[in-house]
């Protein structure tokens, strides 16, 4: 059930970094070397696919259960399709499978300018959600609201808990998706709407928090989060069938666009690292072949 993938591009993510670093180990079974999305050729058929995988991305030659590959959508290269799978599948499973946001409710995303942030805009303003995000510069909140965002903020400038609550008539946002963690989470337990969802994936300024309990009694919100690498084949498999079915007609409508902001050869994954690092980039980093 595994295909071989001639490799042309490969995504740079942060569990990339964490990887390296000695903090992300690595799933039974999965190669140790870097790289969780690809997009290539399969040696057999010839046939060009994108895919979410759970290492060895960063070479030649991949391998890849089948059942966790998509179609490059039409129109795009292959540098973009490899730019898809890792957020695509983690926003698809956390906003949408673990946050249920539907049409019509408000979301915000933490960090819109990452891999994720580009990607989880984008799908939100594109199935019909109102979006918010947090970004660390004024630029970084224009190119949100560019992206999709109805309101960006700035996190060193502005409270993102007011401005959500002054942009929502002060009934807050029905889901938010938080890679910050730390401090971040009672200010998002202010700005999160009654019966509303916080779905965490990461937790940049550390694992630990402080609630409130009483604001949990009265908000009555589902706190939950969930991890992507080591669940199996068959869980990975049913994401990718909902995305080929609810996004890649959206992408290939041109309704969602890849981010690309700079692509590295496969000799220098050091200093792709160095710029994911560095916060600096807006949209995804690529290494080519």
């Amino acid at each position: 059930d595994e295909v071989l993938v001639k490799v042309a591009a490969a995504g740079v993510n942060r569990p990339d970094i964490l990887q390296r670093m000695g903090n992300y180990p690595v799933s039974p079974g999965a190669s140790d070397i870097p790289g969780l999305e690809i997009a290539g050729e399969v040696v057999r058929t010839g046939e060009k696919i994108c895919a979410l995988v759970a290492g060895g991305g960063y070479a030649e030659y991949c391998v890849v259960p089948k059942a966790q590959a998509l179609p490059v959508p039409k129109g795009l290269t292959m540098v973009q399709a490899a730019s898809l799978p890792e957020t695509f599948f983690t926003v698809w499973s956390n906003v949408y499978d673990r946050g249920r946001l539907a049409p019509g409710e408000t979301f915000l995303v933490q960090g819109g300018t990452s891999g994720i942030g580009v990607t989880a805009i984008q799908m939100a303003k594109a199935m019909g959600n109102r979006v918010f995000a947090t970004a660390g510069s004024d630029e970084k909140c224009a190119a949100c609201v560019r992206l999709g965002a109805t309101e960006a903020f700035n996190y060193r400038t502005q409270e993102f808990e007011k401005e959500v609550l002054r942009a929502t008539g002060g009934k807050g946002v029905n889901v938010i998706l938080d890679m910050v963690g730390g401090d971040y989470v009672p200010r998002e337990l202010k700005c999160l709407a009654d019966d509303g969802r916080l779905v965490f994936i990461g937790y940049l300024r550390g694992p630990k928090t402080e609630l409130n309990i009483d604001a949990v009694r009265r908000k009555r919100p589902t706190i939950s989060g969930r991890t992507l690498r080591a669940r199996p084949v068959e869980f990975k498999a049913a994401i990718a069938r909902s995305l080929r079915e609810k996004i890649w007609p959206l992408i290939e409508a041109g309704r969602i666009r890849p981010e690309i902001y700079k692509t590295f050869p496969l000799e220098q994954p050091a200093e792709a690292h160095r710029l994911m690092e560095s916060s600096q980039h807006i949209g995804k980093i690529v290494l080519t072949l």
